[in-house]
């Protein structure tokens, strides 16, 4: 039968002794053979980098409301010229006392006011609704509307439910369509809410699978700035009301000491394959990467977690 032991803080090992801000909770105790026989396993971390990832609802967009947009962008900017030029040909007239009355004169630039008046709400609508494609060069612009209108790209929205704003601009985007991790391009963030009230991004998706079309909503990842951690097993990272931890082993003063495991606080960066990326521990920690929850049970439900400021 075994038997194990709960050990309190205590000595002058500062080296072995995890930062506290109140009082210290007793510390589980096992010796070689109660290890093995529980499956308590510690073991050093390995260092990893990966992109943050942030998951959106996708909803592809009809391009012929972009080509609308544009057409109607086109047209107010058209009588614009136009009533601009005739404006100046009146005055012109008007000046040199050619045939044009001063009544003819002012209809001309009361309509060269109108139009210019169509063509600033023209332009911000379509800045409004195409933000990201309004701001592209010419060039890349006219492909861009070239490609979408003839069916070759998809243009999507992707909304992040829960969120007015985004600090950061993500580097890259997937579909999640039937399973297949589509890539998509970010354009941009969109001015428009829509139902969702969420902050919106414009995604390009070259390529996009046959029968994925205007309406269709698909599960969105953007996938933010690269970072790094420590990885960490999912059953290693337990939680109370204080947040995540886990549990080290603290190093030993002689080989045939009992192994003494305390619980330091780690924060959760991101998943990570079946596991987290974890900061709040060091690379050279022992860390119980199975059987933390037979160290939580001897332990009790009030175990008390510490920051880790060992080196």
């Amino acid at each position: 039968m075994l038997c194990f032991s709960l050990m309190a803080n205590g000595g002058d090992d500062d080296d072995d002794k995890p930062a506290a801000a109140g009082p210290q909770s007793g510390q589980p105790a096992l010796n070689a053979e109660q290890q093995h026989a529980i499956g308590v396993v510690a073991a050093h971390l390995t260092a990893a980098k990966a992109p943050e990832r942030i998951e959106a609802l996708g909803t592809v967009l009809d391009a012929t409301l972009l080509t609308s947009d544009l057409g109607d962008t086109a047209s107010a900017n058209a009588a614009e010229r136009s009533a601009s030029t005739e404006a100046v040909r009146l005055r012109a007239l008007y000046e040199g006392g050619a045939g044009a009355s001063l009544k003819m004169l002012e209809a001309a630039q009361a309509e060269q006011a109108k139009a210019q008046a169509l063509a600033q709400v023209a332009a911000a609508r379509f800045a409004q609704h195409w933000g990201p494609v309004a701001s592209l060069a010419g060039d890349a612009r006219q492909r861009l509307i070239e490609a979408s209108t003839s069916g070759r790209t998809l243009l999507l929205r992707a909304d992040l439910p829960g969120r007015h704003t985004l600090g950061a601009m993500p580097g890259k985007a997937s579909l999640d369509v039937d399973g297949i991790l589509v890539p998509a391009r970010v354009l941009g963030i969109l001015r428009q809410t829509t139902e969702l009230q969420s902050a919106g991004l414009l995604l390009e998706v070259p390529n996009a699978p046959a029968g994925l079309g205007p309406g269709a909503r698909v599960p969105v990842a953007l996938y933010m700035a690269e970072r790094g951690g420590l990885v960490l097993p999912r059953e290693a990272v337990l939680y109370d009301e204080n947040g995540a931890y886990v549990y080290k082993q603290l190093a030993k003063k002689t080989a045939a000491d009992d192994a003494r495991y305390a619980p330091v606080k780690v924060k959760l960066l991101l998943p990570y394959g079946d596991g987290w990326l974890v900061d709040g521990v060091d690379d050279d920690d022992e860390i119980v990467v199975h059987g933390a929850g037979v160290l939580w049970s001897l332990q009790g439900m009030g175990a008390q977690q510490h920051d880790d400021d060992d080196d």
